[in-house]
């Protein structure tokens, strides 16, 4: 067994809860193949006596690793690290791999690869807190209820049953989000419009696996989101970037290269663009609407994380006002639950949904019809609802105390803007304290941003980072604002 007492320090505790700590440990310990996909977890009396906290402290440990996915709850066997993690494997000895020749990759099997963002910093320090790129706090997650359902799945249909189930999940799934969206987004729309995916992210290429084609001409947002813009480049498409300000993407560019282009496509986030967090201004939106009705374009309409909306009155998405059936509607449960459950969906005529189902088959032949038949509950039962209106004031609040803290501790050297709603801010570094320098400092203090950072490569006029506040509690965010002021002090 390991020598857990060593190998977890609670002298780099700081103000961390207990809990956290020793999960943020344990994960560490996994990402650097210490503890191997696959093996078990000392039992939780086993593992409290051996650091010498309470057993109710590794219990909730655990259930954290649980709720973020990197282990597994099974029975008579306990807390089980999941075998499909891309761990690295821990070496004793150098080690160095020969081959007689390197292997040549097609061309045509090329992908684009973004330069200039930062996943994951350099090295990941022990003890670390996070910034994400705006994700929803996993503790808030309506987890016991949701793993209820899903077991409930489980006890009530045999594994035949579930393996012959709908080739795209469970159908289910689809009149609740139907149902959903209807009720809280005005779209107006039925069971047959909805393709249930993993993730936005899939939606996004199945939408525009079906439109593009090699050479079409597409209009994104500058800077925007670079995982889309890397979707699109996948096909050959040629980019149109136009600016982003204050009042979302520049419509009257839009109009002017509609009249001098045949464009395919527009991609757009109406609701806290990608990166910059700003929401398209009503009037633009009106006008916008017009010109999809006039020239028949495309629009992949991103709606990542429409409930989260702080000013009074939310604004209803494109699609709701939408008569042409031109935009394609797209949207996530894993920005209103947490990231490890990967369930988006698409809505768009029902035309488009059977190309775009028959080319999900390839890539995702079954869906996970447990979870997607739990989270129908969930929304059937008014959980997720319930959810959503408890974290959206608990993320106001956080909103609001992070940018007033933000402007009173660090405003000689970060700059924002208000948004209207979101998970996260578009923070701007005075020139003269480059991220290239920061990130590291802030690492190697114990706050790793691991948030979308722009200052390099094609974006290096730029000197941004996404600051996701909604996972982040009052005394954790007191901690990184501390952080930041010792980093930037001795910059």
């Amino acid at each position: 067994m390991l020598p857990f007492r060593s190998l977890i320090n609670f002298g780099e505790r700081k103000n961390m809860p207990i809990f956290q700590f020793i999960a943020n440990h344990l994960i560490t310990l996994i990402r650097q193949g210490k503890i191997l996909p696959g093996s078990s977890l000392p039992a939780t009396r086993e593992m409290a006596i051996l650091i010498e906290v309470h057993r109710n402290t590794i219990t909730k440990a655990y259930n954290e690793l649980r709720a973020q996915g990197w282990v597994d709850a099974i029975h008579r066997k306990g807390f089980v690290v999941r075998s499909d993690l891309p761990i690295s494997k821990p070496r004793s000895y150098p080690l160095e791999i020969k081959y007689y020749s390197d292997p040549v990759i097609p061309e045509k099997a090329s992908i684009y690869i973004p330069k200039g963002f930062n996943f994951i910093p350099q090295k990941l320090y022990p003890g670390s807190i996070f910034i994400d790129d705006g994700f929803p706090d996993i503790r808030l997650a309506p987890i016991k209820e949701l793993l209820k359902g899903y077991q409930n799945i489980i006890d009530r249909k045999s594994v035949k049953e579930l393996s012959f189930a709908n080739s795209l999940g469970d159908s289910r799934l689809a009149y609740s989000t139907a149902d959903m969206l209807n009720k809280t987004r005005g779209l107006n729309t039925r069971s047959e419009n909805i393709l249930i995916t993993r993730g936005a992210q899939m939606a996004i290429y199945l939408a525009a696996a079906i439109l593009l084609k090699e050479g079409d001409e597409i209009v994104v947002g500058e800077p925007g989101y670079f995982m889309a813009n890397s979707v699109f480049r996948q096909f050959g498409v040629k980019i149109n970037f136009l600016p982003i300000d204050e009042d979302g993407i520049d419509v009257d560019r839009i109009e002017d290269l509609l009249r001098k282009k045949n464009i395919k496509l527009l991609y757009l986030i109406p609701h806290h663009h990608h990166p910059t967090t700003v929401t398209l201004s009503f009037s633009r939106r009106i006008q916008l609407l017009k010109l999809i009705q006039r020239y028949r374009i495309w629009v992949i309409e991103d709606d990542y994380d429409y409930d989260f909306q702080y000013q009074e009155g939310h604004i209803l998405p494109l699609a709701s006002n939408d008569k042409s059936g031109q935009v394609i509607y797209i949207g996530s449960y894993s920005k209103i639950l947490t990231p490890s459950i990967r369930i988006g969906f698409m809505v768009a005529s029902t035309q488009l949904i059977e190309r775009a189902i028959t080319l999900q088959k390839l890539i995702d032949f079954g869906g996970d019809v447990a979870m997607e038949s739990s989270l129908a509950s969930l929304i059937d039962r008014g959980d997720l609802s319930r959810h959503v209106n408890r974290s959206l004031k608990i993320y106001k609040h956080r909103f609001e105390n992070t940018s007033k803290l933000i402007n009173s501790e660090l405003r000689h050297i970060i700059s924002f803007r208000k948004p209207l709603g979101g998970m996260a801010l578009w923070l701007k570094f005075e020139d003269s304290y480059p991220l290239s320098k920061i990130l590291l400092k802030l690492a190697k203090s114990g706050v790793v941003i691991s948030g979308t950072t722009y200052y390099k490569d094609a974006y290096k006029h730029y000197n941004h980072i996404r600051f996701g506040f909604a996972s982040l509690t009052d005394n954790e965010l007191q901690n990184v604002i501390e952080v930041f002021k010792k980093v930037i002090s001795k910059s």
